[in-house]
C-alpha cells in the first residue's frame, strides 16, 4: 500500500504525519479515512479548489490530471506547478508526500 507523507499544517496536521491507503483511492478520501479533516466543499465532486494540495514527492505517479482540474486549479490559492485537487488525485503504487496550503478560497469553512 502507498503512504502519503502530510508535510505539518497548522490546523489540519501539526506535527505532520504519514498514513498508508490502498492502490486506486483519492489521496482527499485517504486523509479524511484518517482522521484529516481537509476542506472538500463540493464533497469531491471537482467543482471547487477546497481541496487543493501540493505535491513535493510523487507527482508522476498519480493518476492524469483532466482539463477541468486544470482549470479549476487556475482558481487555488498558493498554486504551483505540482498542485492537485486532492479528490482528482488517485494513488498508484508510489509513496507521495504532500503539503496542504495555508488558505484556500473558501471563506467560510463547511462543516462536514
Amino acid at each position: 500500500m502507498p503512504v502519503i507523507k502530510i508535510l505539518p499544517h497548522a490546523e489540519y496536521c501539526p506535527g505532520g504525519t504519514s498514513i498508508e491507503a490502498p492502490a486506486g483511492t483519492s489521496i482527499c478520501e485517504a486523509l479524511l479515512d484518517n482522521g484529516i479533516e481537509i476542506e472538500h466543499a463540493c464533497e469531491m465532486s471537482c467543482a471547487c479548489t477546497t481541496c487543493h494540495v501540493i505535491v513535493r514527492e510523487g507527482f508522476a505517479s498519480l493518476g492524469e490530471i483532466d482539463e477541468v482540474e486544470e482549470d479549476l486549479l487556475d482558481r487555488a490559492w498558493g498554486l504551483e506547478p505540482n498542485s492537485r485537487l486532492s479528490c482528482q488525485a488517485i494513488l498508484a503504487r508510489q509513496d507521495v508526500t504532500i503539503e496542504i496550503p495555508k488558505y484556500t478560497i473558501n471563506h467560510a469553512k463547511e462543516q462536514h
